[in-house]
């Protein structure tokens, strides 16, 4: 079964289309249960993300700031697994129709095996996979096996990545680059800053790929801020933070489909 990367395509093009940036929400499986984290990823959807990474819960997440990490560790702790994840992004995926990722480090799915974790990945539905710590100089077997199986790669860039280097990123990757827009962990930001424009721009000059800006987003401003220059706009932290705020699970589901609602209308604002 071939995965949704056209579906991904199609999506962000659809929304330069529209004149703005495309809505991409994160929140990791497990979180604060696999059920609970299935109906927190479909709210976001159906509150106006037009795209959902899905994380995949790691005991050292490198690039996750102290709320991801918070809820990453809830949901190990819950006993979250791959297969938890693969169901998250088969039933968010039948119930909106719209472009799912997983977001994971290495390490698990080198554990869990490539053509396994592809195949199952294409099969739940998948598009694609951002993987923050996979050098694109290692990435050939996972190269190989995405294309088969008709999955997104999807490779980080932050500020300090030389324009060499942007070149060799992106012409490895497949549906759109992350760019990060500062150096550090993600989380919230008073200011997402000019350095993810000049990311952007250095970036655009190496692809033709779209360049979806994460890390420090998390109002509807900053939002409308980003989306003035970038292709898409990405939000993790910001909905992390509205689940673990929430008094119950169900009130958290509801603040992410409203932080979605607000965040959709940001990027059509555009600042």
């Amino acid at each position: 079964m071939s995965g949704n990367v056209r579906l991904l395509d199609e999506t962000l093009a659809a929304a330069k289309s529209e004149g703005r940036a495309a809505l991409i929400a994160y929140l990791p499986a497990g979180f604060p249960t696999v059920d609970g984290g299935i109906e927190a990823v479909k709210a976001a959807l159906d509150g106006g993300a037009d795209v959902v990474e899905v994380g995949l819960p790691h005991s050292d997440p490198v690039l996750d700031g102290p709320v991801i990490q918070t809820a990453d560790d809830i949901a190990l702790r819950g006993g979250v697994r791959i297969a938890d994840v693969m169901r998250t992004v088969r039933e968010a995926h039948a119930a909106t129709g719209k472009p799912v990722l997983v977001m994971t480090y290495w390490n698990p799915i080198d554990r869990y095996g490539v053509e396994r974790f592809t195949a199952e990945l294409a099969e739940a539905g998948g598009a694609g996979c951002i993987l923050p710590d996979l050098p694109v100089q290692e990435s050939a077997l996972w190269r190989e096996h995405a294309e088969k199986h008709g999955l997104a790669t999807v490779f980080v860039v932050a500020p300090s990545s030389r324009d060499e280097r942007l070149a060799e990123i992106t012409a490895a990757g497949s549906g759109f680059v992350y760019a990060a827009s500062l150096m550090g962990v993600t989380g919230t930001r008073e200011s997402v800053g000019a350095q993810a424009e000049d990311l952007v721009r250095r970036t655009r000059a190496t692809t033709s790929l779209p360049v979806c800006v994460g890390i420090g987003v998390s109002t509807p401003a900053q939002a409308a801020e980003v989306a003035r220059f970038a292709d898409g706009v990405i939000v993790g932290s910001a909905f992390v933070k509205r689940m673990l705020d929430a008094p119950d699970d169900a009130a958290g589901v509801e603040a992410v489909r409203a932080l979605a609602c607000d965040l959709a209308g940001g990027v059509r604002r555009r600042a």
